[in-house]
C-alpha cells in the first residue's frame, strides 16, 4: 500500500513538472507582451528579422566553435555592403569642394595628405565596426549606458548638431547638381525640395531588405567613379606629377589651409556612428568569439576595398581641378556652385559635355550622402534616447531637422555664390567642433575590458588610435582658430567665443579623463592648470 501511495505521488510531481515545462514553453498572452514591450524591449539598430543571414559552407557540427572559419569569397559577398555605406561619407559634397580646393590652389602636392588621411579614417572606421560587431550593440546605444544624463544629451546634442550641418551641405550640394542638369531652370530652393524626397525612396527600399538599399548605393557609388574617371580622362593630367604628389610630402604655408580642410573632410562625426550600426545588418552572434572574429576579418577587407575607391574618386576630382586651375587667377575663386561652369570653360562639350559629368557626380554624391545621413540620424537618435519610434516616424523627425533650415538656407543665399561659399565654410567649422564627441567616446569604449571582453584593442593599438585622434583634434583646432580670428570682430562676440571656448575645452577634458587614457597624474596637472587660468 505504501508502495503504491509512492508511486502515486511520483506520478503527480512528474504531472506538476510537465504542466510547469509547458507552461514555460507557452507564448506568453497579449498584455504580458505589450507589457515586456514597453518595460524591457530597447531601440535596436536591426530587427532579428532584417538581418542577413550569413550561411556556413561547413557542416555546422563539423565547425569548431573556437576556430575561425577559412576564408570564402561567399562569405565575403554575404558581409560586404556596410563599408560602402560607410564610404560615402568620403564622397559627399562637402568632400568634393575640398578636393576641388585643394587641387585648384595646391596643385598635386596635397595627394599624399589625402592618402594619409584616408587611411587614418579607415583606421576610426574600423574601430567603430569593432565595437558594433563585438557587442552587438552601436555607439549610441553604448554611449548612453556609459555616461551620466547630463554628459549623454551634450553627446547626443552634439551629434545632432554635426548631423544637420552635414545634411545642410550634402542637401545644397543635390541642389546645385538639380540646378545644373536642368541648365538653370529648376532655382536652388526646387532641389533642396526634390532631395527631401529622398527620405521616402529611402523609407521604400528599406522595405524590401537592406540588400536592396546597398544596391543602389553601389549604383551610386558606380555613378561617381564612372564620372569624375571619365572627367579624369578628358583632364588628361601629369602621370608623373601624380605620382610626385602621392609619394613625395610636401607642404607650404600658402597650402596650409587646403591641407587642413583635407584632413578635417575626411572624419565625419556622424559617420562613426554610422558604421558601428551599420554591421549589425549580419547576423552575427557575439557570444560566440570565432563567428565575431570572422566577421571583422571580413569587414576590415570590405572596408578597405571601400576606402580604397573611396580615394580614388577623391584622387581624379583633385587632379582634374590641379590640372586645370593650378596656378591660374580663377584658383581662390572657384567653389561647388561655380565649379562646373570653370570646368565648361577649361575643358569644352565633347561627347558629353563635361559640365554634366560633374553635375552626374555631384548629384550620386549629394543623394547617396543625403540617404546615409537620414541612417545615420535615426541610429543617433534611436541609441542615445531609446526611442521606441515606428522607422518612418524616425526617418521624418531626423530629415526635417536638415531640410527645414535647408529650405531657409537656400532661399536665402540663392542670390550669391560668394556667400554660399561662406556659409560652407561656417558649416565645416561646425562639423570640426564635433569630431572629439565621437571620436573619445569610440576610443574609451573600444579600449573597455567590460564593453568589448576578449575584443578590446591593445596598447599599442590603442596609442596609436589616440594618436590619430589628437592629430585630427589638432589639425581642426588649426581651423577654428584660423576661422574665428578672420571672422569674429568685436569685444562682445570675443567674450561669448571665449565662454563658449572655455565650456567646450571643459567637456573634452571630462571626456578624456573618463576614458582614463591618460594617467591621473597629468588630469590632476591639467585641472590645476585650467583653475589657474580661469582665476
Amino acid at each position: 500500500m505504501n508502495s503504491q501511495s509512492r508511486e502515486e505521488e511520483s506520478k503527480e510531481d512528474d504531472k506538476d513538472e510537465e504542466a510547469n515545462r509547458l507552461l514555460q514553453s507557452q507564448p506568453p498572452s497579449p498584455q504580458s507582451s505589450l507589457s515586456c514591450s514597453l518595460d524591457d524591449v530597447e531601440e535596436v539598430a536591426f530587427e532579428a528579422r532584417e538581418k542577413i543571414l550569413i550561411v556556413d559552407l561547413e557542416s555546422a557540427d563539423s565547425v569548431d566553435s573556437n576556430t575561425v572559419p577559412p576564408f570564402s569569397w561567399k562569405k565575403l559577398w554575404l558581409f560586404t555592403g556596410p563599408g560602402f555605406l560607410m564610404s560615402i561619407a568620403f564622397l559627399d559634397p562637402g568632400n568634393l569642394e575640398g578636393d576641388l580646393q585643394a587641387g585648384a590652389i595646391a596643385g598635386y602636392s596635397l595627394l599624399w595628405l589625402l592618402m594619409w588621411a584616408t587611411i587614418m579614417g579607415l583606421l576610426i572606421q574600423l574601430l567603430s565596426a569593432r565595437v558594433g560587431v563585438a557587442t552587438g550593440r552601436h555607439l549610441a546605444e553604448l554611449c548612453r549606458e556609459e555616461y551620466p544624463n547630463w554628459a549623454k544629451l551634450v553627446l547626443w546634442f552634439m551629434a545632432e548638431v554635426a548631423l544637420i550641418g552635414a545634411d545642410i551641405q550634402e542637401v545644397i550640394g543635390s541642389a546645385i547638381a538639380i540646378q545644373i542638369l536642368s541648365h538653370g531652370v529648376l532655382p536652388l530652393w526646387a532641389g533642396v525640395i526634390i532631395t527631401a524626397s529622398d527620405c521616402f525612396f529611402f523609407l521604400f527600399l528599406e522595405n524590401y531588405g537592406v540588400r536592396k538599399l546597398e544596391a543602389v548605393f553601389a549604383v551610386l557609388i558606380a555613378t561617381m567613379a564612372l564620372s569624375f574617371a571619365w572627367m579624369f580622362g578628358d583632364a588628361k593630367p601629369s602621370g608623373k606629377e601624380l605620382l610626385m604628389g602621392i609619394l613625395v610630402p610636401r607642404l607650404s604655408s600658402k597650402t596650409i589651409r587646403q591641407a587642413v580642410g583635407v584632413v578635417g573632410c575626411v572624419i565625419m562625426p556622424h559617420n562613426v556612428f554610422l558604421h558601428s550600426a551599420l554591421v549589425q545588418s549580419r547576423n552575427v552572434d557575439p557570444n560566440k568569439k570565432s563567428r565575431v572574429q570572422e566577421a571583422l576579418n571580413y569587414y576590415s577587407i570590405e572596408s578597405t576595398v571601400a576606402l580604397s575607391v573611396s580615394f580614388m574618386i577623391n584622387l581624379f576630382v583633385t587632379t582634374v581641378f590641379a590640372k586645370g586651375f593650378y596656378g591660374t587667377k580663377e584658383a581662390g575663386g572657384i567653389g561647388l556652385v561655380n565649379a562646373g561652369q570653370y570646368l565648361e570653360e577649361k575643358y569644352g562639350g565633347g561627347l558629353l559635355p563635361i559640365l554634366y559629368i560633374w553635375g552626374i557626380g555631384l548629384l550620386a554624391a549629394g543623394q547617396s550622402s543625403t540617404i546615409t545621413g537620414t541612417y545615420a540620424g535615426q541610429f543617433i537618435m534611436g541609441g542615445f534616447l531609446n526611442l521606441r519610434l515606428k522607422k518612418w516616424m524616425r526617418a521624418l523627425i531626423t530629415r526635417s531637422f536638415a531640410i527645414v533650415p535647408t529650405i531657409v538656407v537656400a532661399v536665402i543665399f540663392n542670390t550669391s555664390e560668394g556667400s554660399l561659399d561662406v556659409l560652407n565654410e561656417w558649416l565645416n567649422v561646425l562639423q570640426s567642433i564635433q569630431i572629439p564627441f565621437a571620436l573619445i567616446p569610440l576610443l574609451t569604449l573600444v579600449a573597455k575590458e567590460e564593453v568589448m571582453g576578449v575584443f578590446k584593442i591593445g596598447p599599442v593599438l590603442e596609442r596609436v588610435a589616440w594618436t590619430v585622434a589628437a592629430l585630427v583634434m589638432v589639425i581642426n583646432g588649426y581651423l577654428l582658430l584660423d576661422f574665428f580670428i578672420s571672422e569674429v570682430n568685436g569685444l562682445k562676440v570675443g567674450i561669448s567665443v571665449f565662454t563658449c571656448t572655455a565650456a567646450y575645452v571643459a567637456f573634452i577634458i571630462y571626456l578624456v579623463s573618463h576614458s582614463g587614457a591618460l594617467p591621473s597624474s597629468w588630469m590632476s596637472l591639467l585641472s590645476k592648470r585650467i583653475a589657474n587660468i580661469s582665476n
